[in-house]
């Protein structure tokens, strides 16, 4: 079974970058049958999708986020990352990684329990 752990600071000063980590086990993020995905929830507020690292290395963003986002990957340790530059107090969310199909990045099968990052001075 594919299990996926983010892990990084809860808690990322105004205007600093935050960072977080997604460790998958169970499946490789090579697989080419998938995507793999950050999805954020702000407090009160829907999910938000952030954006994907494929299969292959390729990125897609939401373009609300994009000029402010970069997701990355290591295959040799079978993690992928997000890094978020500029952060507001409008930035503080639960924080969730996902593996979602290729075919249907909406698509998504299994989840992180997700971290919470609150922007704070």
């Amino acid at each position: 079974q594919v299990q996926l752990q983010e892990s990084g600071p809860g808690r990322v000063k105004p205007s600093q970058m935050l960072s977080l980590t997604c460790s998958v086990s169970g499946g490789s993020i090579t697989t080419d049958s998938y995507v793999w995905i950050w999805i954020r929830q702000p407090p009160g507020k829907g999910l938000e999708y952030m954006g994907v690292v494929a299969y292959d290395g390729s990125t897609y963003y939401n373009p609300s986020l994009k000029s402010r986002t970069e997701i990355a990957r290591d295959t040799s340790k079978n993690q992928f990352f997000l890094h978020l530059i500029s952060v507001t107090p409008e930035d503080t969310a639960v924080y969730y990684c996902a593996r979602g199909s290729s075919s249907d990045y909406g698509e998504m099968d299994y989840w992180g329990k997700g971290t919470l990052v609150i922007v704070s001075s």
